[in-house]
């Protein structure tokens, strides 16, 4: 056993039902691995104590789905402009969670970045060379339009932030590495190339469709050292398929 059991044994509490309010349990269904975990736990306990009304128990289903969730997630807006002459809103981007990773292609591709022009490519990486990997930040965002959608960006050489982007060349989807502000993110002014759904297949797979063209996903080569580029569903020879490794959780 390491030192985090031996200063906190969550044995006794992983069956435990804790009673928050009228018509509202939480059950531990399992243990916390770590620490962080344990206070991750306590700080939503503690939130859910406090915030809901009595009359929100009252509400069913989504309503109250959407309740608990707001007295869970600390909101960050990201903005919301008006167009002078036209009057329409753009959708509003609310930031609510974000985590560190790692991507590799079903074909057991990890996604490098090359050091003379800076390139995303998938490569099969040897043993002892699991350090070329590209640790992505992925951000979430929710919208009443959109739904959940998800920024990804790497860091380049000197530590300045590249997000990835879908630009139409022609009738040709290319993915970009652009510099951006994460406090940018709207659906006007064309930032909404900066945003893929996040499509979940499987038990562990993950597909990256661009938001501004519905239909383009991140996606690699069946074949070696080949860059990571945007494709159609029915594109041959293209993978749009990856395993998402978290690294570094983070929440809010």
């Amino acid at each position: 056993t390491g030192p985090e059991s031996r200063c906190f044994d969550m044995t006794d509490v992983k069956k435990e039902i804790i009673k928050l309010d009228t018509g509202l349990n939480l059950e531990i269904s399992c243990n916390p691995k770590t620490m962080k975990s344990v206070a991750t736990l306590l700080m939503a306990v503690n939130r859910m104590k406090k915030t809901p009304t009595h009359s929100s128990w009252e509400l069913r289903g989504d309503e109250l789905c959407r309740v608990i969730m707001d007295s869970l997630v600390d909101e960050t807006v990201v903005k919301t402009v008006a167009d002078a002459t036209t009057g329409q809103r753009s959708i509003k981007f609310v930031r609510v969670q974000s985590e560190e990773c790692t991507l590799s292609d079903t074909h057991k591709k990890d996604i490098i970045c090359t050091s003379e022009d800076f390139k995303l490519q998938a490569v099969t990486l040897k043993g002892g060379y699991g350090d070329r990997k590209v640790n992505f930040k992925l951000v979430k965002y929710i919208s009443c339009g959109a739904g959940q959608t998800f920024v990804l960006s790497i860091k380049n050489a000197n530590n300045h932030k590249l997000y990835l982007s879908c630009v139409m060349n022609s009738d040709n989807a290319e993915l970009h590495l652009e510099k951006c502000s994460e406090d940018d993110i709207s659906s006007s002014n064309d930032m909404d190339r900066f945003l893929f759904d996040k499509k979940l297949t499987g038990i562990s797979l993950t597909r990256f469709e661009s938001v501004k063209y519905p239909g383009w996903f991140i996606s690699t080569s069946e074949s070696e050292n080949q860059p990571l580029e945007l494709c159609q569903t029915d594109s041959a020879q293209r993978v749009t398929y990856f395993k998402v490794s978290s690294k570094n959780p983070l929440i809010g």
